[in-house]
């Protein structure tokens, strides 16, 4: 049965500006095949009616007909008779992402290659395995080895924190949604930044969430302007962003919602970091609402080379703190904590356990070691995201001159402005080059952001060469069909 139904109008949203140079129902069936597999429509969703999408759509029930046809002898989407037509994902059970083809260069994913001394700690985290096995091993709340050591970790970065305050989880993404389950009831309204990580607002909906959005500027653009990526680079003072921080506070003040979620530090996707001003009004304006703030610290500590360094949020207000070792150690490594006062703490256990029965020991036992050694982690990752940035945008610069890429300096992607709205048309035809990458629009609710590209700058060399190169053939291939006039939809909006 299909979790939810997606109306007429809603796809007609999403679709954007679809039509392009060949037959109607090869492009409406490419365009949804996309918002499949990119997360916009997520599997086990109804799709709307033929004769509803064809009228919404201002097409013939034929040509809708022969999309869903096609999308069905692909396998995106199952249609039952008296149940309609439902998304899925091809060959493999619905519930699960499909593995890209080995011959696929999967740039959609931010997250470096593990670090190179992982096996060697892995190895001798084993030898702290005895003393754990005389207990059940279901831990929902983290070993106090390892929260001592996720506290004291805290504390060196200049926010006073003990174990008890701290509950560690199977990643931060695990965290976002125990915290969603906590804090939010259905229809309650949750804030989040405009464009932002796809899997927090995923877990925001999946709560019951109403979401509100604040747009967020990207790192080196100047706010006041109404196109940014058309002028020369501007180094803006943060403290300066003025428009964005009264509106992420009368947001708050206005829509009163339950929980914010916030990434302070080198934002996902923009790149962009809150200034001390901004934290502070911020922190505030949630308090005097009683707003719970959940900021997302997994990129905080990759500096490359930020002028400014900043505390924890928490340091400068009420704030629950997620973070993980998902982008310094390896993504594979699936432990994350959660930084919050006790009461909260208690009543994350007891939403927990419905879910999961705890952090496996293991992971843990590596972790509490490589704590102890994440100033060394932290100087290898920055010497390699430097040079990762470099490479790419030279390589970006000599392939698209007429590209806006942002000079961020930490973190670990750019928001690339493409000067046009044809994100998802780009992302369609860098799949026919080899090329996986998430289009603009991933990072935004209701087909925002088709002006924009997320390109990470954390693999080896040459994934980068070869992911631009495949770019640059997709991008070429898009200039032989005419690219459609902005109609007004939702592009530039940060």
């Amino acid at each position: 049965m299909a979790e939810s139904t997606l109306s007429a109008r809603a796809l007609d949203t999403l679709l954007g500006e679809w039509r392009g140079a060949g037959s109607a129902y090869q492009a409406l069936a490419e365009r949804v095949r996309l918002l499949i597999l990119d997360g916009r429509i997520p599997v086990d969703t109804r799709l709307p009616a033929e004769r509803d999408l064809a009228e919404r759509l201002g097409l013939s029930r034929t040509t809708v007909t022969a999309a869903y046809r096609e999308l069905r002898e692909h396998g995106l989407v199952l249609s039952v008779r008296g149940s309609g037509s439902v998304a899925r994902l091809p060959g493999i059970p619905a519930t699960l992402p499909a593995p890209p083809d080995a011959e696929y260069i999967d740039f959609s994913k931010a997250a470096p290659p593990a670090l190179p001394w992982l096996p060697d700690v892995a190895r001798a985290a084993l030898d702290d395995l005895p003393g754990q096995l005389a207990d059940s091993g279901f831990d929902p709340i983290g070993t106090p080895a390892l929260r001592a050591a996720i506290a004291d970790r805290y504390t060196a970065r200049g926010l006073p924190t003990t174990p008890e305050q701290i509950m560690v989880t199977i990643g931060a993404q695990h965290a976002i949604a125990l915290l969603s389950r906590a804090l939010v009831g259905r229809g309650d309204r949750a804030l989040i930044e405009a464009p932002t990580y796809p899997h927090a607002y995923e877990a925001l909906r999946a709560a019951g969430a109403r979401l509100v959005q604040v747009s967020v500027t990207p790192a080196d653009a100047d706010p006041h302007d109404t196109d940014p990526f058309d002028t020369d680079r501007l180094d803006t003072d943060p403290d300066d962003l003025d428009d964005e921080v009264e509106a992420m506070t009368r947001a708050i003040r206005h829509s009163n919602p339950v929980a914010a979620y916030l990434m302070p530090d080198f934002q996902n996707p923009t790149g962009r970091s809150m200034s001390v001003g901004t934290r502070e009004r911020v922190l505030d304006a949630a308090a005097r609402q009683g707003t719970v703030v959940i900021a997302d610290e997994t990129i905080a500590e990759l500096d490359i080379d930020r002028a400014t360094s900043y505390l924890p949020l928490a340091a400068y207000g009420d704030a629950v703190m997620v973070g993980s070792v998902g982008k310094t150690v390896w993504g594979g490594m699936r432990v994350g904590w959660i930084r919050a006062d006790r009461p909260l703490i208690r009543r994350l256990l007891s939403v927990r356990s419905p879910g999961d029965l705890g952090t496996p020991i293991i992971e843990q036992l590596i972790v509490t070691r490589l704590l102890e050694r994440m100033d060394d982690i932290l100087d290898l990752r920055r010497e390699q995201l430097r040079t990762g940035r470099a490479r790419l945008e030279g390589l970006l610069a000599d392939a698209f001159p007429d590209w806006r890429v942002p000079h961020v300096d930490g973190g670990i992607v750019t928001w690339v402005g493409l000067g046009a709205p044809v994100s998802s048309q780009l992302a369609l035809a860098a799949r026919a080059q080899g090329l996986i990458i998430a289009a603009g629009p991933r990072f935004g609710i209701d087909g925002a952001f088709e002006r924009f590209l997320r390109l990470p700058f954390c693999y080896p060399a040459e994934t980068t060469d070869a992911a631009v190169q495949a770019l640059a053939r997709a991008w070429r291939s898009l200039s032989r069909t005419p690219v459609p006039e902005d109609q007004g939809l939702l592009t530039s909006v940060v």
